[in-house]
């Protein structure tokens, strides 16, 4: 199973939200490709980068620091989002060095366009599932939509994805533990590969995501706060 170190980046910082609240954030530090150089010497193999200033905005707005970042990387993988919500955004991104580009509002309120930009670039495109009691939520997670999850992987169901990254925004930033039920029951309705994201705190919890066969977890405060070692993780999902 493949464990994603989240980078979450706001104002040029490397920060973390409890349940996407923008009031809620904690800095962990000023220097995001520092973290970046850090995970991968505890043994990353991939990182995920979201640009929450973008995410809000609608357009990627922490560009500077997300180039650094892919830099310091030195060819390990990245997955980047936050406002990429154009042609222009995703082919920008993808030409800075990212590895794929995450969707999330505008391939929800855009399907059309969406399913377009996975045909230009097949096997770039991850689809960001964020939702809330079975509802999905766009626009830097501030926006309920009338979407319900079952509804957008019909949608989606015929798109050359990546992947799909699934967070449960109730368990986001909190350590109570991914809900694996949740996910597991999106992976069953997708051809494609579904990444849990959202609660992760203990070792315990990555071991759950494994057991339930899911591919891959995206792993953010439980790092920063020292609750799981990433090297450790890593060994124990090789």
């Amino acid at each position: 199973m493949q464990i994603y170190p989240a980078i979450d980046i706001r104002a040029g910082n490397c920060v973390r939200l409890h349940q996407g609240d923008y009031a809620k954030e904690t800095v962990y530090g000023e220097d995001p490709a520092a973290m970046a150089r850090h995970w991968i010497s505890q043994g990353a193999t991939w990182l995920h980068l979201v640009d929450l200033d973008g995410a809000r905005a609608g357009e990627p707005v922490n560009t500077s620091a997300i180039g650094k970042i892919i830099a310091a990387a030195g060819g390990v993988p990245c997955q980047v989002g936050g406002g990429l919500r154009s042609e222009r955004h995703i082919a920008d991104t993808l030409a800075m060095g990212a590895r794929r580009v995450i969707l999330g509002t505008r391939a929800l309120d855009d399907p059309a366009w969406a399913e377009q930009m996975t045909r230009a670039h097949p096997g770039r495109i991850v689809l960001g599932l964020d939702a809330r009691d079975g509802m999905v939520a766009t626009q830097g997670w501030l926006t309920s939509s009338a979407l319900s999850v079952s509804e957008v992987l019909r949608r989606v169901a015929d798109w050359p994805l990546a992947a799909i990254v699934f967070t449960d925004i109730s368990r986001d930033g909190t350590l109570s533990g991914c809900n694996v039920p949740a996910t597991r029951a999106v992976a069953e309705q997708s051809r494609v590969e579904v990444i849990a994201s959202g609660g992760i705190g203990t070792m315990a919890d990555i071991l759950a995501v494994r057991d339930a066969d899911l591919p891959g977890c995206i792993v953010g405060r439980a790092l920063y706060d020292g609750r799981v070692d990433l090297a450790e993780a890593i060994k124990s999902c090789g």
